[in-house]
C-alpha cells in the first residue's frame, strides 16, 4: 500500500505539493512512483512558468511514459537538476525528492487540492 505524507497538499494527477511561505515545492507521490516502476528519467521543463492543470514535463520509467502536470500556478524558482543523473530518487524517496520549487502566483488554488485524508480516500476508489 502507498505511503501519504501528512502535511502535503495532492493533486488528481498525483503531483504533492509541500508550501514554504511563497513557494511551493513539487513531486510525486509514492502511489505516483509505485505506478511507474523503476524511473530511469525525468524531463525537467524549459519553461520559465507553470500554469495549475497544464503539463511541465514527464517521467519516463522501464513500465511507462508519465506527463506530469502542474498542481500550481506560478513562477519556476528552482529545477531539482539532480533528478538528470539520479532519476532514481524519485522511486526511493518520492517525497523528499521534489522536482520544482515554484513561486505561487495564485494562492487560492491550493484550496483544490487534497490534504492527505481525501487523497487517501481518493486512491481507494
Amino acid at each position: 500500500m502507498s505511503t501519504v505524507k501528512e502535511g502535503l497538499l495532492y493533486s488528481e494527477s498525483h503531483e504533492w505539493v509541500k508550501v514554504d511561505g511563497p513557494f511551493a515545492y513539487v513531486g510525486i507521490s509514492d502511489f505516483a512512483q509505485e505506478e511507474m516502476g523503476d524511473i530511469t528519467y525525468v524531463d525537467l521543463p524549459d519553461l520559465e512558468n507553470v500554469v495549475k492543470g497544464e503539463e511541465f514535463g514527464a517521467l519516463e520509467s522501464v513500465k511507462a511514459s508519465s506527463d506530469l502536470y502542474a498542481p500550481v500556478t506560478g513562477i519556476i524558482a528552482e529545477r531539482n537538476t539532480d533528478l538528470e543523473d539520479q532519476p532514481e530518487a524519485l522511486n526511493e524517496d518520492p517525497y523528499g525528492s521534489w522536482i520544482l520549487r515554484v513561486h505561487i502566483t495564485n494562492p487560492a488554488e491550493l484550496d483544490e487540492l487534497m490534504d492527505a485524508a481525501a487523497y487517501e480516500a481518493y486512491l481507494a476508489k
